[in-house]
C-alpha cells in the first residue's frame, strides 16, 4: 500500500467482493475556528456521525488521541497510551490503515505521523479526503460505526524519538547549516501580519512552505510531486525540521 492512496483504490478495497478484512479506515477530522484568544479546536465527531466513508471509525485528536493533561494543545499521549487508543479503533500489527479528514488532510497527516512515531508504517492518507470522496459520488454512511477492536496488546510499540525535534534541537538548528527549518504555517502568520498563536513571527532562519500550498483547493488533493518539489528547499543533505 502506498502512503498516499486514491479514492478509486479505497473504493475497490471496500467492495465486498474484493475488499480484505485487514483494512482499518479512520476519520480524523478536527475543525478550527478563530476565537478571541486564537484558534478554537472542535472535534469532527458530529460531522462524522452525519456522513463518513462506510466502515470508517472516528479517531478523535481532541480527546482519546491527545494528552489532555499537557499544557500544549494536541500533544500526543505517551506511546503505550496512544497504541492502546489505536487498538480500540482496530489498529494492529498486520492490518493496514487508511486515514482521512474533512479539512485538507492536515489531521489525517497528523495521525499518520503519530503512527510512524511508534513504529507503525502500514498507514496511508486518502488523497483528497472526504471532499474528493463526496465529489466522486461514492457512498456515504451516517451514524456511529463500531470499530473492529484489535486483540489485546496486538499493536507493537517501537518508539522513534529521532522523528521529533525538541526545543533544544530547534535552538541549535538556528545557527546550524546542516539543519533546514520549515515553517508550515500560512504566509501571513510566518511574516507576523497576524498572530493566532501568541507572539508574531517565526523561528529565525526558518523557510516558509505553507502546508495549505501543497493542497489543490478545488479538489482537496495534494499537488503533483513536481509542483511540491519546486516549492520545497533543495537541501536533501540537511536534516529537516518542520513546524
Amino acid at each position: 500500500m502506498d502512503q498516499l492512496v486514491t479514492t478509486d483504490w479505497l473504493a475497490d478495497q471496500l467492495h465486498p467482493e474484493t475488499g480484505l478484512d485487514d483494512l482499518v479506515v479512520l476519520d480524523c477530522t478536527v475543525f478550527l475556528t478563530m476565537g478571541a484568544d486564537g484558534y478554537v479546536a472542535e472535534s469532527g465527531r458530529s460531522n462524522f456521525e452525519a456522513r463518513h466513508i462506510p466502515g470508517a471509525s472516528f479517531a478523535d485528536l481532541t480527546a482519546e488521541l491527545a494528552d489532555t493533561d499537557s499544557p500544549n494543545r494536541f500533544a500526543p499521549p505517551p506511546p503505550a497510551e496512544f497504541a492502546a487508543a489505536m487498538e480500540r479503533l482496530g489498529v494492529a500489527d498486520g492490518r493496514r490503515v487508511v486515514l482521512y479528514d474533512d479539512n485538507a488532510s492536515m489531521w489525517a497527516a497528523r495521525v499518520w505521523f503519530m503512527l510512524r512515531c511508534i513504529g507503525f508504517d502500514d498507514a496511508a492518507i486518502l488523497d483528497g479526503g472526504l471532499k474528493a470522496w463526496e465529489a466522486e459520488g461514492l457512498p456515504l454512511a451516517g451514524g456511529v460505526s463500531a470499530p473492529s477492536p484489535a486483540s489485546p496488546s496486538s499493536l507493537s510499540v517501537s518508539p522513534r524519538p529521532e522523528l521529533v525535534a525538541d526545543k533544544a534541537d530547534v535552538l541549535a538548528a538556528i545557527d546550524d547549516d546542516a539543519v533546514c527549518l520549515i515553517d508550515a504555517l500560512p504566509g501571513a502568520v510566518f511574516r507576523g501580519d497576524v498572530a493566532p498563536y501568541g507572539r508574531p513571527g517565526h523561528i529565525p532562519g526558518a523557510l516558509n512552505v505553507a502546508a495549505n500550498s501543497l493542497i489543490d483547493h478545488e479538489t482537496g488533493r495534494f499537488v503533483s510531486l513536481d509542483k511540491a518539489r519546486a516549492m520545497l528547499p533543495d537541501r536533501h543533505e540537511a536534516r529537516t525540521v518542520a513546524y
